[in-house]
């Protein structure tokens, strides 16, 4: 803890206190009358810091417009160029990108068509092989029926004569037996004729 300063005991005066506290300075060995400017609004040195402004401005003036603005604007034309070519591509994207949209939609409708059409040309080859097959196998049907109609035919033919001969017989054999006579199959056959004929 720092002690409080001491008086001087023969004058009774109290210590100065250091320069520049609170701001100020005392001139002339402690005679003087108050606190000195502050030095940038001291008007003893605005020639010198108007040269220093000068000085300083022109550096940065040139430093800026020799080597930062010119990297800057090359950067920014570099970056104005990229983004120009992105569009430039992203143009050619779309154009190709319309192009090959409009080419699927017309090979789509090509394909559709053709399709249709493959359709309508295989139901006419199915409908046309189905009536051949069909007219062959009716064909084939009624060659079928005609034979057996035939086969009906000649058998019906063929019973009729057997049963004729049969029925002749059987009736010579009746009548034989019953009368004892006997009678010749023209004979029985006009009978069964007569009969047939009533």
């Amino acid at each position: 803890m720092a002690s409080p300063p001491k008086s001087d005991a023969k004058s009774g005066a109290q210590p100065h206190a250091p320069a520049g506290a609170h701001g100020a300075t005392v001139a002339d060995g402690g005679h003087g009358a108050g606190p000195v400017a502050f030095p940038p609004f001291d008007k003893s040195t605005f020639p010198s810091q108007l040269l220093w402004l000068a000085i300083t401005f022109g550096f940065l003036y040139w430093a800026l417009s020799k080597k930062l603005l010119p990297r800057l604007a090359g950067v920014i034309e570099h970056r104005a160029d990229g983004i120009r070519g992105d569009l430039a591509e992203a143009e050619h994207l779309k154009t190709e990108t319309e192009t090959a949209l409009k080419s699927y939609e017309h090979a789509l409708t090509t394909a559709k068509t053709n399709a249709s059409g493959i359709a309508k040309s295989q139901r006419e080859t199915i409908t046309a092989e189905t009536d051949r097959e069909r007219a062959a196998v009716d064909a084939q049907m009624a060659a079928k029926v005609a034979e057996a109609e035939k086969r009906i035919a000649a058998g019906k033919q063929t019973s009729l004569a057997t049963v004729s001969g049969v029925a002749q017989e059987t009736v010579g054999a009746l009548v034989a037996k019953l009368t004892g006579q006997t009678t010749t199959n023209d004979e029985i056959a006009r009978a069964i004729a007569a009969v047939k004929a009533k």
